[in-house]
């Protein structure tokens, strides 16, 4: 029995609690076991950001050791420094569990308890700068779905929550579990930690192929990288001609297919945060701003730069 207990506080954001907590439920039908609990600093229930009450199993100090500490995040972490109450009751928990886990700005949180100095972490897009900036000491990982620096391991927003739960499923249980209860939730197994938060066309079910993992990882850390066919066979350990069955097989696409769609998506990161239209296309392994405008187009119905006046997180200049 691997005990899961969550860290929660008025101003909480329900999905925080409630997707990881479906998948570690979910879990123990198909052969987990994980026992769920929730704490608040004090023991007292929580009001929730929807306004739904949350009960508690009890405070913070009540928790037993091991396990892993969920810390959920807040609307008002990112701008407001947190309650000592609730760093107090952080650092209680997150000292006490064998692995902790934050989601979204829930990294505020363990940052403010200064668990993650001289860690790598993340937090939700929009307040990474924040993060990094409150917090020197934190190397923040703007763009990462989920960072895991010795036993702490922080997330992106909600969704990115639930990647960051079957990994943990899928580390405590294996693979097949994990996969297991993607299916049954019907959500993805699990896109790679370090790839972009901002990924539509690569939110696929992550390939059971040891090789074929190892190559769509390599895509989504460096899209700009070297991705012939025959580059990725070669980091497969694999012919030219199987490694094209393989994709077939299992992401239905072929390896230039997916390739493109990697080099999209990171171009779509950098023109949300304000990068060049021109910038961009080098910078992804796209070449030409009109490689790129066709490609925007095709996928998405408006050239890079409409996009970027539409969707730019980043003011001009």
């Amino acid at each position: 029995m691997h005990r899961i207990t969550a860290l929660v506080f008025d101003g909480m954001k329900l999905l925080d609690l409630a997707g990881p907590f479906e998948v570690f439920a979910e879990a123990a039908k198909f052969g987990a076991s994980y026992e769920l609990s929730v704490r608040s600093p004090g023991g007292a229930a929580v009001v929730s950001s929807t306004g739904l009450r949350v009960p508690v199993d009890g405070p913070a100090s009540g928790m037993p050791g091991g396990g892993t500490a969920l810390i959920v995040g807040g609307d008002a972490l990112p701008t407001t420094p947190p309650d000592p109450a609730l760093t107090a009751a952080a650092t209680l928990v997150a000292r006490r569990a064998d692995r902790a886990a934050s989601i979204c700005t829930g990294a505020f949180v363990l940052a403010a308890a200064g668990l993650l100095d001289g860690r790598q972490a993340t937090t939700h897009w929009q307040h990474t700068r924040l993060l990094a900036a409150a917090y020197p000491r934190v190397s923040v990982e703007p763009d990462a779905l989920f960072v895991a620096d010795g036993p702490i391991v922080t997330s992106a927003g909600v969704s990115a929550g639930i990647d960051l739960a079957l990994a943990l499923v899928e580390h405590d249980h294996g693979e097949e579990v994990a996969r297991a209860v993607a299916r049954s939730l019907v959500v993805f197994l699990q896109r790679p930690g370090g790839q972009s938060q901002f990924s539509p066309s690569l939110a696929v079910p992550r390939p059971s192929a040891p090789a074929l993992r190892r190559v769509t990882d390599a895509v989504a850390a460096d899209p700009a990288g070297d991705h012939s066919v025959t580059a990725l066979a070669a980091r497969a350990h694999v012919s030219p001609r199987h490694l094209s069955r393989l994709f077939r097989r299992e992401l239905r696409t072929t390896p230039a297919e997916y390739v493109e769609s990697a080099r999209i998506d990171a171009a779509v990161r950098l023109l949300h945060e304000g990068t060049s239209v021109t910038a961009t296309a080098q910078r992804t392994g796209i070449g030409s701003p009109e490689t790129l405008r066709r490609a925007f187009v095709a996928r998405f119905g408006v050239s890079p730069s409409a996009y970027q006046q539409r969707f730019r997180s980043t003011p001009p200049g």
